[in-house]
């Protein structure tokens, strides 16, 4: 078996088929892009606060599975059923899996890249790897200024982390809340208050049309003067973020956080079926039954995750397939139903300034209620605390918690589970004990 794809998806796959691999019933080996060990993506806003280590967030390494790190698919031969790397090798596989992942979107923004090419102005990153994190940390100092794009998850936590190194930070967000995935107005707005608190800037409803960048010191011809250094010409650097509205916003760093792309052009390129992510069904098979899809670049039943939860759900039920497979032959067995989501995250200032405690977020299911559900909401202002679930028929359905999140994990279970509500009356389910 050959896993494309060293993250988060392809590890925990080969970490599930590592007793397997070691009785002898397959050979696993997973191919990298990245040259890092494999680590938790999840973390990485903690890595560029200086709270961990790289190293503090590396997964362990499946020890039954070879690992190709460094090396990037450039293109599947389904017959006679190889891998072609960026290095020449062919790797064969008797099973594919498709572990890409996802690229971070760069928004269409003038000034973006250059006329030349495809390289980002000095001061310009994304926020999606370890490389793209340990850029940022090495850029980031006290006193600088920092734009972020993008008020979703991602965002909000590249903002705090920021903040937390000493960086001054504005957060342009285009929607008229943050985290509109996740949260409603109103807990968007207890959210908003808090990341102020931390020393961010936030502007909501805000479009960001283009870049403003200036050349480099000394010509332009070195990468002395704070450029790099691309074809033996310097990139010029950002200077500021211009908005829709003409008013500028000065900036030494720009971190692009506008969201993710499933990578499916190796599958493309193969001829598997592709909707927007590559299209499974409930075995995770694609339309090359040798071959399968899991994680950020999987499309199952329409959906598309994009998270490391459901990522993990589809590594584990692959693997359980591929058992069975390996012991039933093709009877039916396992079955992927697709994943219920749950979010959460942690803002917490350096020095907790005037005695702020972090702020504790989690949100799952379906957070805006249909017509006929029944919703419990509380919120505390002065307690920065906010709760709210949204209930139909006798099951929950959705919530989200901001602040005291004690009963959080009653809650999960019950969501999880979908099983039938107690008979008391619904406000128990936001105390502490979530009505346990």
């Amino acid at each position: 078996m050959v896993v494309v794809g060293g993250g988060m998806a392809g590890t925990r796959l080969a970490q599930q088929l590592a007793a397997t691999a070691a009785e002898g019933g397959v050979e696993v080996t997973v191919i990298g892009e990245e040259p890092h060990p494999a680590y938790n993506r999840v973390l990485l806003a903690e890595v560029l606060a200086g709270r961990y280590a790289p190293d503090v967030i590396a997964l362990p390494a499946p020890a039954a599975a070879r690992r190709l790190g460094g090396v990037r698919a450039v293109r599947i031969d389904r017959d006679p059923g190889e891998v072609v790397c960026d290095d020449g090798r062919r790797v064969p596989y008797d099973s594919l899996v498709l572990a890409t992942g996802s690229n971070p979107v760069l928004p269409p923004l003038r000034g973006l890249f250059g006329p030349h090419g495809h390289e980002l102005p000095d001061g310009v990153h994304a926020f999606r790897t370890m490389d793209d994190c340990l850029a940022l940390a090495a850029a980031v100092r006290p006193g600088v200024r920092a734009v972020v794009i993008g008020g979703g998850l991602l965002g909000v936590s590249a903002a705090r982390a920021l903040a937390q190194r000493g960086a001054q930070v504005v957060l342009a967000h285009q929607g008229e809340h943050l985290m509109e995935r996740q949260l409603d107005a109103g807990a968007s707005e207890v959210l908003r208050r808090h990341v102020e608190t931390l020393g961010v800037e936030v502007h909501t409803e805000c479009r960001v049309r283009g870049l403003r960048t200036r050349p480099p010191e000394g010509g332009g011809s070195t990468a002395d003067g704070g450029g790099k250094a691309v074809g033996g010409s310097a990139v010029s650097a950002v200077s500021a973020v211009e908005l829709a509205d003409g008013y500028a916003l000065e900036a030494d760093l720009v971190v692009l956080a506008c969201g993710v792309r499933p990578r499916v052009g190796l599958a493309r390129a193969a001829g598997l079926e592709v909707a927007r992510g590559v299209v499974v069904d409930d075995e995770l098979r694609t339309s090359d039954p040798r071959v399968f899809a899991i994680g950020d670049c999987a499309e199952h039943d329409g959906v598309l995750y994009g998270l490391a939860g459901p990522a993990q759900d589809q590594a584990d039920m692959l693997a359980r397939v591929l058992g069975h497979r390996a012991a039933h032959g093709h009877e039916t067995g396992p079955r992927y139903k697709g994943s219920r989501t749950l979010t959460r995250l942690t803002l917490a200032a350096a020095h907790r300034p005037l005695g702020l405690a972090p702020l504790d977020l989690a949100a799952f299911g379906e957070t805006t209620p249909a017509p006929g559900d029944d919703v419990v909401h509380l919120a505390d202002a002065t307690r920065n605390a906010y709760r709210k679930v949204v209930v139909r028929g006798d099951r929950l359905v959705g919530g989200i918690l901001l602040g005291d999140l004690g009963s959080v994990g009653a809650l999960a279970r019950t969501w999880e589970g979908d099983e039938p509500l107690p008979s008391a009356p619904l406000l128990h389910l936001l105390t502490n004990d979530g009505g346990s």
